[in-house]
């Protein structure tokens, strides 16, 4: 996290000429005053690395927390271990330093890392444990440094720890200093194996997600919930299956891991539409596995609720008859594990589709084909830029949207019935345009499902019937 101050001693500037300068038997500047070279040599000696932040200046601070803390375990001072207005101002600049890579180094080299995690595990006072779980996060952003922390196991411990912390702005630094770490290779299994051995995380984690109405805390725990199902599908397994620790303080208001995703689903509805992604993609990620389709389809359980809500976000918040088609774009991201999970819950729940919905699959066709249609158009007198087009047909993940939107639609198709298309075509869903897109879409893989389409167009919008009958040579002996 960043603040606006910054700690930093400014080297003495004096200009190094004189009136002597410009003599003709001069051909250098003079030097400086004695003086004046041992103060720029000691400031240099006490500059961090190419820094102008003084170790002077650290040294005193962290000696000014650790006498702090001294005093308050000698009870010499308030319980409550309250900063004093200087010493938070003071250690905010450290926070702040962190993030320079040479002050990184130099407080992993004076144990800095070992302090701080002495006075987290002994302080009352949430400002000072987020403060100081905020500096070892910042230096977590440099490889070394991240190394470095994460073979502490007591940190480990400790971190894991204050997933059961109730201060919003602890748990947020501690969500981001897990979640940077995660995100090194080096060390991400250390991580994922410290996290398999501690049951209370998972309960910790759901009580954020279900009570919590901070919007930052809940997309920090989406994405941390998220990375740890996405890298270790034993945790994922385990997590769905395990009912609430009987030592966990929370267990008589504890939700299970797919309901408070859910919980937490909505509340960034209309906070955070854009940390929808990482919970709707830890939502799919369940259904991936039996045991997570198992914990969304029996009974009692949330399926149907996430079914309804996820519904409501497609039909309602994503893709729109009034957008351009270049939405996808900014929406594939959010669309595609958003109909990957509505396919995966339509075949587990046998959940009813309404015209809304499968005007939403036609309409993501459609707008797929129009603007690709117009991107070839543009660049289609420039060399770079029809390079630039052969990437975008590439793309991986507007592409797996379009192979989940067509594969749901296929099944979607086979059980239409006459009613349900009617509604459809009064309704403004399904169009001549928008027909033809989804059609050239999901031919010839899908040709059943077209097959079908067209039989029931034929009773219901003949014209339309014989259009795509002709235009993809689709016979007209069908089946209803």
């Amino acid at each position: 996290m960043e603040h606006n101050d910054r700690c930093s001693q400014e080297v003495d500037g004096d200009s190094c000429g004189s009136s002597t300068a410009a003599s003709p038997e001069m051909d250098r500047n003079p030097s400086p005053p004695p003086e004046e070279a041992e103060t720029e040599a000691g400031e240099e000696a006490d500059a961090i690395g190419e820094t102008v932040y003084s170790k002077h200046w650290l040294f005193s601070t962290l000696t000014r927390l650790i006498q702090m803390v001294t005093d308050q375990e000698n009870g010499q001072s308030d319980s409550s271990m309250e900063l004093t207005d200087d010493l938070e101002e003071d250690l905010c600049k450290v926070w702040d330093m962190a993030m320079d890579k040479d002050v990184a180094v130099f407080l992993q080299e004076f144990k800095a890392p070992d302090i701080l995690l002495g006075v987290i595990a002994k302080s009352r006072s949430p400002r000072l444990t987020e403060i100081c779980v905020g500096i070892l996060g910042n230096m977590a952003c440099f490889h070394d440094a991240c190394v470095f922390l994460s073979q502490n196991s007591d940190l480990g411990d400790v971190l894991l720890l204050l997933l059961g912390d109730n201060d919003p702005p602890t748990l947020l630094e501690t969500c981001r200093l897990l979640l940077t770490c995660m995100s090194q290779p080096d060390v991400s299994p250390l991580w994922l194996e410290r996290i398999r051995q501690q049951p209370a995380a998972c309960g910790s984690l759901c009580f954020i997600m279900s009570s919590s109405t901070n919007v930052d805390l809940l997309v920090k725990v989406g994405e941390l919930v998220d990375k740890l199902f996405d890298e270790d599908e034993e945790i994922m397994k385990s997590w769905v299956s395990t009912p609430p620790s009987e030592s966990d303080p929370n267990k008589d208001v504890q939700q299970d891991i797919a309901s408070s995703l859910l919980e937490a689903a909505t509340q960034l509805r209309s906070e955070s539409p854009e940390a929808l992604e990482v919970y709707l993609h830890s939502l799919q990620l369940l259904t991936t596995v039996e045991e997570g389709m198992q914990a969304l389809a029996s009974d009692g359980a949330c399926g149907r609720a996430v079914w309804t809500f996820v519904c409501k976000i497609v039909c309602e918040d994503f893709c729109q008859a009034d957008d351009p088609p270049l939405i996808l774009q900014e929406q594939k991201a959010l669309l595609a594990p958003a109909l990957a999970l509505l396919s995966a819950l339509h075949s587990t729940l046998q959940m009813d589709i309404n015209a809304e919905l499968l005007g939403s699959l036609i309409r993501i066709l459609q707008f797929n084909t129009e603007y690709l249609q117009s991107r070839t158009a543009a660049n289609s007198e420039s060399e770079e830029r029809q390079k630039e087009e052969e990437q975008l047909v590439e793309d991986v993940q507007l592409k797996a949207l379009v192979e989940t939107t067509a594969e749901f639609l296929s099944v979607v198709l086979m059980e239409l019935t006459k009613d349900l298309l009617s509604l459809v075509v009064k309704e403004g869903h399904l169009t001549e345009r928008s027909c033809v897109s989804a059609v050239a879409t999901l031919v010839p893989q899908h040709i059943t499902a077209v097959q079908h389409l067209v039989g029931l167009l034929s009773e219901v919008e003949p014209k339309l019937a014989d259009i795509i009958k002709k235009d993809f040579s689709i016979s007209s002996d069908v089946s209803i």
